[in-house]
């Protein structure tokens, strides 16, 4: 009997610090704004003039990922948000991704699509937009190192910044890269 008011004993205590350290969902939306904004800041201080093509864009979406690739196969994922400038609307966004092909390595990363048309921004915020291809080098470990990134077309109306923030990477890939609405968190 001691052993089953202790066994409920327990499961009560773990429930309740599940609960009161759980992030509710307005805490998580706040934590990705706020590092929506620091990358953002990382980026104007990288490319000052990013910030005035972002500010005129239609919109633009902000990611932190992480990934990791051992030989020929590897994989990451990332939260953000999509921002349109005109409503100043946010969505929340998620990022999965698989790779094929031959590299090695660790790597935190930002990535920061800018939008100029409205059908570019609504294509991503709502279609399950995927990307691919890429030829990465960079090595970037705390505020040394350097890395070889920058920004480009990555589709008609759409460009790209990456930006790596630690980790080392050499890979030539093939991924898929899948972006979607965060149901958790809209």
């Amino acid at each position: 009997m001691n052993r089953v008011r202790l066994a409920i004993a327990s499961g009560l205590i773990l429930s309740i610090a599940f609960t009161v350290f759980a992030e509710s969902k307005e805490e998580k939306q706040a934590k990705a704004r706020k590092k929506a904004a620091e990358t953002l800041q990382k980026l104007y201080k990288q490319h000052p003039s990013a910030e005035a093509a972002i500010k005129k864009a239609v919109g633009y979406a902000v990611f932190n990922n992480g990934g990791a690739k051992i030989l020929i196969a590897g994989g990451g994922r990332g939260k953000g948000i999509a921002v349109e400038n005109a409503t100043q609307k946010v969505t929340y966004m998620k990022m999965r991704e698989i790779q094929a092909g031959l590299g090695m390595g660790v790597k935190k990363f930002s990535v920061i699509f800018v939008f100029e048309t409205k059908k570019a921004f609504d294509n991503f915020v709502d279609g399950n937009w995927e990307f691919g291809g890429q030829t990465t080098a960079a090595a970037k470990t705390g505020s040394g190192g350097g890395s070889l990134e920058g920004a480009g077309v990555v589709s008609d109306g759409v460009w790209m910044y990456q930006m790596t923030d630690k980790g080392v990477a050499l890979e030539l890939t093939a991924k898929s890269t899948k972006y979607s609405k965060d149901g958790d968190l809209n």
